[in-house]
């Protein structure tokens, strides 16, 4: 316990790579709190190593405090712009490929289903489609097959 009191700022560098790792490992960047304490606490604890900080705990808590602060100012909107910009592409699949005859007419609002692979699906068209069109199935949602007729 002695060493943790004396060693201040390596106390501090290795708290805060184990909040940084926590908050990359286990929460995945879902809250900057610790992202922003772990990187506080490695910087403050690299000031009091450099001496450009006297070490001791009341230094740590305020430096902790105001960098942290800061940090979460600076860094927030950009970290939380880059966690929003997500790419989102449609899977294709050979289930996406599938093929049939409409027993009904199909359009955007339409409530014809179709039986495939156990789950009857709703089946959806951007454009009117005639009863007895081959059909292919273009895109799926949840419980919906968007379709559009075979040239």
């Amino acid at each position: 316990m002695d060493s943790i009191v004396d060693n201040i700022a390596q106390t501090l560098v290795i708290a805060g790579i184990v909040a940084l790792i926590i908050e990359v490992v286990i929460l995945g960047f879902a809250t900057f709190v610790l992202l922003f304490l772990g990187l506080s606490l490695v910087l403050s604890g690299s000031m009091m190593y450099a001496e450009l900080i006297a070490p001791s705990w009341l230094n740590a808590l305020w430096v902790n405090a105001v960098l942290t602060f800061l940090l979460a100012l600076l860094l927030w909107k950009p970290l939380k712009r880059m966690q929003n910009n997500v790419e989102s592409s449609d899977v294709k699949s050979d289930f996406a490929e599938i093929e049939f005859a409409l027993t009904d007419d199909v359009n955007q609002n339409s409530t014809v289903h179709y039986a495939y692979s156990g789950i009857q699906w709703q089946l959806k068209s951007q454009s009117p489609i005639t009863k007895g069109t081959m059909v292919k199935v273009i895109k799926k949602e949840v419980g919906v097959l968007w379709i559009e007729p075979i040239a």
